[in-house]
Order: structure tokens, then sequence, then C-alpha cells
């Protein structure tokens, strides 16, 4: 035991240290900048709370001003969408007339007066081509001694020119082409381009579409002893010879109708025309109503009567005047 515990005594002496071989790499904390700025660089990162809120404030009011300096370009960008349909709305009601025409108008054979309408020959040339044509007789065919067909309680209804019989035999002999693929795509743009009621009281314009026309019938057709699919069409389409004038605004017309000019002396005349008896529609009857949704004939020529007048409206005399 004796001898163990003076093997387990140690030397008062220290280890040795291992010797240097080479110098030790400099640690990641030693690579740190001890330049006199870094400690300044700190000292300049300390803010007050005075510096803070005014720098914030700063700030802030930059933000505030790209902000107001975004509304205000909005503002710009509204005025200006706002003047450009100004300028088409003065565009659509301020319209400069390029010729007169005239209508002399007789009611069971007893003449009733003179109706003078201003056409717009610059915003519609098309369809002012066409009324003027008709009316001259440059187109082979007038309408003189042709109906009004009906009067409702904003307008009156001219029934224009037949696409088919003597009226299509004589158009056809000059030449002229009764289709109003043209006239849609002058009232396509017009429609666009005009906001608001088009057909306004005293404005006279001519049917070019039927939005309320039904979708084509579709049935089967034996032909060479196979079943086929066709077509049937259920009313016709407008030919672009009919027109109104309208003794009301009448917003009911925008969708089917192209506005050509205004009357300008006679509106009178057109009043008279419009409380002339006409026969009672029926279209609130259920069996009218039936057989419109499935598309019968009959409910489309009993239609053609409702508001007919009982008493022959005609035109005697038209031509153009300048």
């Amino acid at each position: 035991m004796l001898q163990n515990s003076r093997i387990l005594q140690t030397s008062p002496q220290p280890f040795n240290a291992p010797p240097h071989t080479s110098a030790p790499s400099p640690s990641s904390f030693q690579l740190l900048p001890t330049t006199p700025h870094f400690p300044i660089l700190k000292q300049q990162c300390r803010l007050s709370r005075r510096e803070l809120t005014i720098y914030s404030n700063s700030c802030l009011l930059l933000l505030l001003g790209d902000g107001s300096r975004a509304r205000a370009e909005d503002d710009v960008t509204n005025s200006d969408q706002q003047g450009e349909n100004l300028t088409n709305t003065l565009s659509c009601t301020e319209r400069k007339p390029t010729k007169q025409v005239f209508f002399d108008i007789s009611v069971d054979r007893e003449p009733v007066g003179r109706v003078t309408i201003e056409l717009y020959g610059d915003d519609v040339p098309a369809g002012v081509e066409r009324f003027s044509k008709i009316i001259s007789g440059a187109a082979g065919i007038s309408y003189r001694r042709k109906e009004f067909v009906k009067i409702m309680p904003n307008y009156v209804q001219h029934g224009g020119l037949r696409s088919y019989g003597v009226d299509a035999e004589l158009a056809n002999k000059t030449g002229s082409n009764l289709a109003a693929e043209n006239l849609v795509e002058e009232w396509e743009r017009m429609y666009e381009k005009c906001p608001g009621t088009k057909n306004v009281a005293g404005s006279v314009s001519i049917i070019v579409r039927d939005p309320s026309k039904p979708p084509p019938k579709f049935k089967l057709v034996a032909r060479l002893g196979k079943l086929e699919i066709d077509q049937e069409e259920v009313g016709t389409d407008p030919n672009g010879t009919e027109f109104v004038i309208a003794t009301k605004d009448s917003p009911e017309l925008d969708t089917s109708s192209l506005v050509i000019g205004r009357v300008v002396e006679g509106i009178e005349v057109v009043q008279k025309i419009s409380q002339v008896k006409t026969v009672q529609e029926n279209t609130s009857s259920p069996y009218f109503k039936v057989a419109k949704l499935i598309g019968d004939k009959r409910a489309v020529v009993a239609e053609r009567g409702f508001n007919r007048p009982y008493s022959k409206v005609v035109v005697t005399n038209c031509g153009v005047i300048q």
C-alpha cells in the first residue's frame, strides 16, 4: 500500500508543453476587422427615438406622395375616358344633316299633311343611301302607295318593300339589292358608339334585324330513302326597307333599328297617324304564348296583325328635297 502511494505521488513540476511546430490558422473570430472605423459604424447605427420618429414620418410622407401621384394619374385617365364618352355622345346627338326628304301622307284617302326628314349621310352612309334611293325611285321601286302597317304607343311603322313578287322584280331590274347585311354592320358600329337611347322622339330609323326571331326548328326529312336533319326557318329577316318614326323615346327599338335621320317638319302629321285605331293585340293569351314558344307559324301570322291600323295610312308621294 505504501509503495502504491509513493508511486501515485506526482511531481510538483508541471507537464512539459508539446513543442510548437507551426502557427495555428486564424479562426473566424480573428478575421473580424479591428480597424478603428468598426466601432464608429456601430455607433452611427444607434438612433434616438426622436431621430427614428423623424425618419419614419419622412418615409410616410414619401409613400403618401407616391399614392397621391398614382391617384392623380388615375384621375387623369378617368377624365380622358369621360371626355371621350362625352365626345361620342355629342357626336351622336348633334349630327350634321346632309339631305332632306319628304312624305305626303293620307288616311283613308284623305290627305293629312307632309313630313320632312333630315338624313345623316356622314354618320350612316349605307342606311341613308338605301333610304334615299327608295324614296327617289332610283332603286326601281318606291314607297309610293305603300302603307303603314303598325301603330304603337311610342312609334309608327311603315311596311317597306317586299323581298319577293313585283317589288323584288322591279328592284332586280335596276341591280338593287334588298339584303341588309351591310346595314347590320353599320347598326353594330353605331350601337357601340352611341350610348343611351338612340330612338328618341322624332327620330327616323330603318329596321335591320329582328332580335325576337325564334331559332330555326330541326326536323327529320326523308331524302333518297334516307332520313336527314333539316332546319326550318321560322319567320323572315327584315330586308332593311321598313322604317319607323318615333313619337316618343323608344329604347325598345334600339336593338332592331338603325337611326338615319329625324323629323324637322310635320311632327303633327305623325301624331295624327298615331291616333288611328288599331287591332288590339292578344299576346297575353296562354294559347298564343305556347304557339309562339314552339314556333307555330300561326302565331307569327297572328302577331303581324296586332296593332295594325283599321284605316289605310298610305304614302301618296315622296321624294328628295336636297
